[in-house]
């Protein structure tokens, strides 16, 4: 067993992005940037337990792509690493950040090589630009760029963070508290991910897949007398609305089955829980946006969505070219990727009986390509 653990950061809002996948997101071939970075790692720690700290609201899309430990993240990089801590049970800990992409394996080893020298082992690359700190000019000899990851004493950098101050490394912190801090050469291809165009300069990245992905939904609901009718985000002509949690629009429920499944990101229950009070008689075209941002943020671009209406009444085709206006709006996708068709089912059956209606939907999707 080792005696080192992994904790991995990747809890951030990529607020400093400026592109709308979150980085942790982006993808690399299939894999997103986390998971390529934690297999890269794992590689040279075969046998350390991996620690992964992701946002509250990612975990359980974390955990459909990973075996390894999930931890909640907080409001800030320390707070996250505080979490994390908690389930570290080994003597020392090597932290990183998942935009830290490029870590050579060399850069590991020389880590775990001086870990006896002090209480927190830490990789830092020289200055050889003129440094000015207001207006002095600085021995540039006597400056550090100071990376990740890096490796300390697990109780010593515990007892680190138990502090309001906050701190930007691992490092910092330690010294501050009276710890010991020794450096050893870094790796100028361990550039951090901070703005989208630093992705250009990070050799070890490929280019995301260009697979598209193809999801199907389904959704039924019957009618409710005195409640307002909503398809596809139309208000319909209709003295029955729909029963349901929310303000029931089925095509809108059904579409969004179709896009999550086409990127494997679940299903509408488990993004909007019908147990949540928050979503009772909520608009549906909120729900689509909120899912519509997901996908993005998880990096996937909406291609088109195929949406078929089985309903005996109302009639469909008086608001067919409004429904694919607004759907067209929400998606962000132009009108002409949305197909929208109606047909009944002959009399037969509760929809036959004027009982409710039936959508089926299909849409397709691609990983967001972050080279162009």
């Amino acid at each position: 067993m080792s005696d080192l653990t992994l904790i991995l950061l990747a809890a951030g809002n990529s607020s400093r992005f400026k592109v709308p996948v979150k980085k942790q997101w982006l993808r690399i071939g299939h894999d997103p940037l986390w998971l390529y970075v934690t297999n890269s790692i794992k590689k040279n720690l075969p046998d350390s337990p991996i620690i992964i700290v992701a946002h509250p609201e990612e975990i359980s899309f974390f955990s459909a792509m990973t075996d390894h430990t999930l931890i909640s993240g907080g409001e800030t990089r320390q707070l996250s690493l505080s979490n994390a801590l908690q389930a570290v049970k080994t003597p020392y800990v090597m932290v990183s950040d998942v935009a830290r992409a490029c870590i050579d394996p060399a850069l590991i080893e020389r880590l775990i090589a001086h870990k006896h020298l002090a209480d927190s082992i830490v990789p830092v690359l020289d200055m050889h630009d003129t440094v000015v700190y207001g207006t002095d000019t600085i021995d540039r000899t006597h400056v550090k760029r100071v990376q990740t990851p890096q490796l300390s004493k697990t109780d010593i950098l515990r007892r680190a963070l138990k502090t309001d101050i906050e701190y930007t490394d691992e490092s910092s912190a330690i010294v501050a508290s009276g710890g010991t801090r020794h450096f050893v050469e870094g790796d100028p291809r361990a550039e951090k991910l901070t703005k989208s165009s630093d992705m250009a300069s990070l050799e070890c990245l490929f280019p995301p897949s260009k697979t598209t992905f193809t999801g199907n939904g389904f959704d039924v609901h019957p009618f409710e007398e005195g409640k307002p009718m909503v398809l596809g985000g139309v208000p319909i002509a209709s003295p029955v609305g729909f029963k349901a949690h929310s303000d029931g629009d089925v095509a809108i429920h059904a579409l969004i089955d179709a896009l999550l499944g086409a990127a494997c990101l679940g299903d509408i229950g488990m993004l909007f829980p019908d147990t949540d009070h928050a979503y009772k008689n909520i608009d549906s075209k909120e729900l689509l946006r909120q899912c519509v941002l997901k996908l993005h943020q998880f990096g996937f671009i909406i291609l088109h969505a195929d949406i078929t209406i089985i309903a005996q009444t109302p009639k469909i085709s008086p608001y067919k070219g409004e429904m694919r206006r607004v759907l067209s709006a929400i998606l962000q996708i132009p009108i002409t990727r949305i197909n929208l068709k109606a047909t009944t089912t002959e009399h037969l059956g509760f929809i036959g009986r004027s009982e409710g209606v039936a959508v089926m939907a299909t849409a397709s999707v691609h990983y967001f390509d972050w080279t162009i």
